[in-house]
Formats: C-alpha cells, structure tokens, sequence
C-alpha cells in the first residue's frame, strides 16, 4: 500500500486527490496539510466526503507522518523550497506547480519572468531528478523519476490535442495556433473579485494575452518531438462553467496528407492509451464527455476546402489537468497498475 501525503489539501487540487485516493486499490492517504483550516476535518470542508475521508488538517510545522510520496497542491515555489527534505527522507514527489516542469534553472527563469516570481530556483540541485508529468508522453522517464512535475492544465490538453500530428510531420508548424477555453475552477479556491457570481455569470474574456505560461511546456514538448524549434500562437480565455478545458487547435496540413492521414496519425499514437479517446469526423465531442474524468477527448477534423487540420481536445481541468495526472504519474513512478483508482465514469448531466 502506497501511502500518501497531500500538501495544500483543502484546495481544488488537494481535495480531487483525497476524491481518488480514496477510492484507490492500492494507496492510502496518511496526512492532510495544509496552512489554514488546520484541526478540521477535510469532511468539514467538503461535506460529500463524509465518510469517506474525515481526516483532519495539519499544520504542516505539527506533521510528523511518515510517507512514501508527497502531493505538492500548492502555488509555484512552495514545493522547490519544502522538496529537498522529503528527497532526502527517500519520498517520491508529484508537484503540481511549475517549479519541477523545467529541467534547468534557466528554463525555470524564463517561466517565472513570464508570471512575475522570483527567477531563482530554490532547489536546483534537484531538477536533473525530475520528469515531465504528461504520461502518454514520458511514461518511461516518470518510472525511472523521484520528482514529477505535474504538467499545466492547459499544456496537457493543448499537447495530446497536438502531438501526433506534430511527430508524424503531417501540419505546417509555422501555422500552429491554439486556442484554449477553461473554466472558472481554473483560477482555484481563494475568492477573487473577477470570479464572483455576479461578475462571472453570462461573463466570456480573453486573459494573459499571448503571455500565458503554459506556452513554454507546449513550445518544449512539441520542440522535443518534431526535432526543431517551434513557436506557436496560444490564446486562453474563461468561461462561465465550473470545470473543463476545450482547445481549439488550427494547423495547414502539410502537402499531400489528407484527412485519413490525419485521423490515422491520432489513431495509431493513442490505440493503446487507457485515457485517450479518439473520434473522427462523423461524430461529437463537448465537456460531458470528460468532466469529471482522467480522460482526454480529442475530436478531429480536415477542413478540405482550406486546407486546415481543426482538431478540439477536451478535458476537465482539475482532473486529467491536476488530480487525475497525479495520481496517473504516483501510480506510474511506484509500479502500479497506471489507471488504478481513474476508472471510473463521469458525471452526467
């Protein structure tokens, strides 16, 4: 049994790990941390947990559990600063934040610069150790790894959406723009003014204008796998939903490749991906599909008379774009079967 720490457990990504650990076959949460609401049970928070998980918060000066991994639910360099100790107590880490998605500390600089943090990373000595959170991309690496950096929500659908296209060569990369809706849960937990009911209702905005961070992870991972450096247009906005991503992603199809082509491309890259779904251009995709699952809907299409690749890629954010990769990742880096605990159907309606 594997057991688990969760940092930053009464946020969005905290409590959807306890919703999954909780359920899973082979894992056991041993500690709930976080800075506030410490002496309550996490089923005070969160009601629908009663009975399921009624552990109570913890302080983290006032932890004295022992693990094996540590869920890092926390904002960017809380993690690069807590890492270390667990590393060397032996524990496998999963940090959700940016702080262990970069393999060097200037990559790490330039993401920081992008979201106005502190450029230097605490933990240096620590990113050689780490690997990419997206499985379907590094699921080698993530087993032989003792850090995870969670992938952004954002870069993982935007990267299943793209990257059999892009490995195959099928798309002109000069041409490659995305263009991400998410909901508000994207924003997390704490109030915030622009995220109020009556600000938020019947609301639809473009935010970080060609700015967003998650770009970095697109641009490295796609770079990675067309062998060249690539630059791409990335565009988010918020939507009046809870929970879900859907990017809209644009490409000229190379000379030649057809729509078969295309569809063959994603059909043969994810036939054997327990979280990918692939459907042609006959069928439908939207949030229902996804929304309180591990999985990733990509829904692909031809535009014949332009010539342009649409291909949209569904997730629901605080899963298969938080929680749900990180449990996928713990049960990749300790040997498990890599959907224990994730199978299970969405919500509907």
């Amino acid at each position: 049994m594997v057991r688990v720490k969760i940092v930053g457990a009464g946020g969005y990504g905290g409590v959807g790990a306890v919703e999954i650990l909780s359920r899973h076959p082979e894992a056991q949460i041993v500690s709930l941390i976080d800075l506030v609401d410490t002496g309550k049970k996490i089923s005070e928070l969160y009601p629908h947990l009663e009975g399921t998980c009624d552990l109570m918060i913890t302080h983290p000066d006032n932890d004295q559990t022992d693990a094996d991994v540590v869920f890092f639910s926390t904002p960017d360099r809380v993690g690069m600063k807590e890492a270390p100790s667990y590393y060397r107590k032996g524990y496998k880490i999963v940090d959700y934040s940016g702080d262990f998605r970069f393999d060097t500390a200037d990559a790490y600089a330039e993401y920081a610069s992008r979201i106005n943090l502190d450029t230097k990373h605490l933990s240096p000595e620590l990113l050689k150790q780490c690997a990419y959170g997206v499985a379907e991309l590094h699921r080698k690496d993530i087993a032989k790894a003792k850090i995870v950096g969670n992938p952004g929500c954002f870069a993982v659908s935007a990267l299943l959406g793209a990257a059999p296209v892009v490995k195959a060569g099928l798309i002109d990369l000069e041409t490659l723009i995305f263009d991400a809706k998410t909901g508000v849960s994207g924003a997390g937990k704490k109030p915030n003014p622009q995220f109020h009911f009556p600000h938020r209702y019947d609301e639809m905005n473009a935010y970080k204008m060609c700015k967003h961070q998650h770009v970095m992870e697109v641009e490295r991972e796609l770079g990675l796998l067309a062998n060249r450096e690539i630059k791409i247009t990335f565009n988010t906005q918020v939507i009046p939903v809870v929970r879900g991503i859907m990017t809209s992603i644009y490409a000229k199809t190379a000379p030649g490749v057809s729509y078969k082509d295309v569809l063959a491309a994603y059909r043969d890259a994810y036939a054997n991906e327990p979280f990918l779904t692939v459907i042609d251009d006959t069928g439908t995709a939207g949030n229902r599909h996804v929304r309180g699952t591990n999985r990733c809907v990509v829904w692909v299409n031809v535009d014949a008379r332009t010539g342009t690749m649409v291909v949209m890629s569904h997730i629901d954010n605080l899963l298969k774009g938080q929680a749900g990769s990180a449990v996928q990742n713990m049960n990749i880096l300790f040997g498990l079967e890599e959907t224990a605990g994730l199978n299970t159907p969405g919500m509907y309606p």
